[in-house]
């Protein structure tokens, strides 16, 4: 997406909360702007039928909240025992709030190592898209209960970011407690105008997040510009913007001007071919009889078991493997659903039959459309 009125159309959206928004100075959840923000998701998915994932934060500070705890404690064991407490009250309260518009929820812990591994990758993207067509609303928080590492203020961003890249989300909203980047920091400079557009590679941006004096960055502007690259690694645009502002969400979608929109500096599908061509190593070859082969270059068909002649390498589910016609010829490449032993057992069958030879059945597609792209 290149321009705001384009957001009107965007089919898939991540929209990413912060704790400082979420939570009412150390009261725990604030529930009237929570609600608020519920509403206008609903709104969104109902009228507009855009596909909603919202990443939240705060569960750690309704921990804090509900342990009687004053201060923020430093131990990873405390946080991740605060984050415990504070999950149930957190998920309970958009369980209860989307009901309210009619709509189901689904809470989903990751970690970054999640979307790491290419398997766990495969098995995350897909109950998602699933939750997704099912009209439900996925609501994701960092694992923090697991979390190998310490965990840090603003890493919600990256996890946000990282989802957008997992389900090639049209446009990442960022609701932050700020209004958006500005020139300079607006606490040292009251004349710093905000940037209401950006390209994601304009090397001023990196400046402008690493001026500030507060221990922030900003508000977690650092969090939020590092978020907004890896987000356009898919071709996803980003909007940070105050979660404050009335109707944030249905008017940035509008394409209203409001915080600062970062344009992404490559289309989803060049975006997506880089990645599979180019960030990870092929892992096997299968080769297609004349009729999957067609299908793949004329119809942007997904690849099913019943095209394939034979499969060459040891690879594993969701790694990346060439598809080759009858004369030896890539077209295509993509990270196949099924390992290469399973692969041949289920090559030249039919889909319905996968359950039967393997004794279960994860995707009926070898590689599914979304994750295969033509040479």
């Amino acid at each position: 997406m290149q321009d705001r009125t384009e957001f009107a159309r965007a089919r898939r959206v991540i929209v990413k909360i912060g704790s400082a928004l979420l939570t009412s100075s150390g009261r725990g959840l604030d529930l009237p702007a929570i609600s608020d923000w519920v509403r206008q998701i609903a709104g969104l998915r109902h009228t507009q039928k855009m596909e909603i994932v919202l990443v939240s934060s705060g569960s750690v500070a309704e921990g804090m909240c509900r342990l009687g705890w004053k201060t923020r404690p430093r131990s990873l064991h405390q946080l991740q025992a605060a984050a415990a407490v504070g999950q149930m009250g957190l998920i309970r309260t958009y369980e209860s709030l989307f009901q309210h518009h009619n709509l189901r929820t689904a809470q989903i812990l990751l970690t970054h190592d999640d979307l790491s591994d290419r398997q766990r990758y495969l098995n995350a993207r897909s109950t998602m898209l699933t939750l997704l067509e099912l009209g439900v609303v996925p609501v994701i928080n960092e694992n923090d209960t697991v979390a190998n590492e310490e965990i840090r203020f603003g890493d919600n961003d990256t996890l946000a970011a990282l989802v957008a890249n997992l389900l090639e989300a049209d446009l990442l909203v960022i609701l932050t407690d700020q209004k958006g980047l500005y020139e300079r920091d607006p606490t040292l400079d009251p004349t710093a105008k905000l940037v209401h557009q950006a390209s994601i590679n304009d090397s001023r941006l990196g400046e402008m997040v690493g001026e500030s004096r507060s221990g922030l960055g900003r508000g977690g502007m650092i969090t939020k510009l590092r978020a907004a690259r890896l987000a356009s690694r898919s071709g996803t645009a980003t909007v940070i913007a105050s979660g404050r502002e009335h109707d944030v969400m249905p008017r940035i979608i509008a394409g209203e001007n409001l915080g600062t929109f970062l344009v992404p500096d490559v289309s989803p599908m060049l975006a997506r071919k880089r990645w599979l061509a180019g960030q990870l190593k092929l892992k096997g070859t299968l080769y297609l009889d004349e009729g999957a082969a067609r299908v793949l270059k004329e119809d942007g068909k997904s690849l099913l078991p019943i095209g394939v002649t034979a499969v060459e390498g040891d690879f594993r589910r969701g790694e990346l493997v060439a598809c080759v016609d009858a004369e030896g010829r890539e077209i295509a490449r993509g990270l196949v659903n099924y390992s290469a032993d399973e692969t041949r057992i289920i090559m030249r069958r039919p889909s319905s039959q996968i359950e039967s030879l393997l004794g279960y059945v994860d995707e009926p597609e070898l590689i599914h459309r979304d994750n295969l792209v033509l040479a």
